[in-house]
């Protein structure tokens, strides 16, 4: 729920606390007058805004590692606490001075502050691979909290999903090392769903390209995933459970197969069906969807078929 780290070379502290699609970062800048915060779309096309009389920024970016199905961008939204002292665009390496918006192959962006030193900026991010409005819709999970509103909540997110198991016995480090693995095993799959301005669920399909109603999951692989972690979802989690399987039928419904390793999309490095492990697993466990014919039908498709490569 919060990281802390100290940049040596800038002297700068910089704390950092989550919702579930925003961010609200804190630094501190312990060094002379000079406080910049440098904004890297990343390299294979981005798109940077700068709004200064709005102290934002916005932009998308499109780098990837593949898996991401076609028209990929990921679009975000950067808003600070402080005025802009100034603000600069720069395109592949060089600073375009009176330019507040460029797309190109690689921009980014760099702000400066008035600052005195040991004064802090907060910085609050919110993405989203739907669209820049659906950005600024994820960003209204911090709204006006401060920072350690922000990680005091997201202190009892975890706090509470932690309780859900209480362990006796042992030592100090068996107990570290069983709330750790609780702790990563919950870390994955991902949300890679959105809520729009009804309140309704949506995704962008890393299979399709499209903008779609409902659940989706991704950044699991389920070889040997399918033997602990999603057996002690159904167990300790089954509404999380049961919320992946109607994720996998979407999966299925948009490019015909169950994921083997969903990162996000479809990826070529699993032999075998272990979704249906996953599947069945999850059933007989009691884990019930209104949709459970058409996720069967997935899996013995999958057990017909060649699992597609992309």
């Amino acid at each position: 729920h919060y990281y802390h780290a100290y940049l040596g070379d800038p002297q700068v502290n910089v704390e950092l606390t989550p919702t579930e699609r925003a961010v609200a970062f804190r630094m501190r800048f312990n060094g002379g007058d000079s406080s910049y915060v440098g904004i890297d779309a990343c390299n294979g096309g981005s798109y940077v805004k700068l709004i200064p009389e709005q102290r934002r920024i916005v932009g998308y970016s499109t780098k990837n590692n593949g898996g991401v199905g076609p028209a990929f961008k990921n679009f975000f939204v950067i808003t600070f606490n402080r005025p802009f002292l100034n603000a600069t665009i720069w395109k592949d390496k060089q600073l375009l001075d009176g330019q507040y918006e460029q797309q190109g192959q690689h921009v980014g962006a760099v702000v400066g502050f008035d600052l005195k030193q040991g004064e802090t900026v907060e910085m609050h991010i919110a993405t989203s691979y739907i669209s820049e409005e659906q950005a600024e819709l994820n960003l209204r999970e911090i709204g006006s909290q401060s920072f350690d509103e922000v990680k005091a909540k997201a202190e009892q997110t975890w706090d509470a999903e932690l309780a859900k198991v209480s362990v006796a016995g042992g030592t100090d480090d068996d107990m570290r090392t069983f709330y750790t693995c609780l702790y990563r095993m919950l870390i994955f799959p991902r949300k890679f769903y959105e809520v729009d301005a009804k309140g309704d669920t949506l995704h962008y399909s890393p299979y399709n390209g499209q903008v779609l109603p409902g659940l989706m999951y991704t950044d699991t692989g389920f070889w040997d995933t399918f033997r602990s972690l999603f057996p002690l979802l159904n167990l300790l989690y089954p509404e999380v459970s049961k919320r992946v399987q109607e994720g996998l039928v979407n999966a299925y419904q948009e490019s015909g197969f169950l994921p083997e390793w969903a990162s996000p999309g479809h990826r070529d490095c699993m032999v075998g069906n272990n979704s249906a492990s996953v599947v069945a697993d999850a059933y007989l466990k009691g884990v019930r969807i209104g949709n459970i014919d058409t996720l069967w039908q997935a899996v013995v498709h999958g057990a017909n078929a060649v699992h597609p490569t992309v």
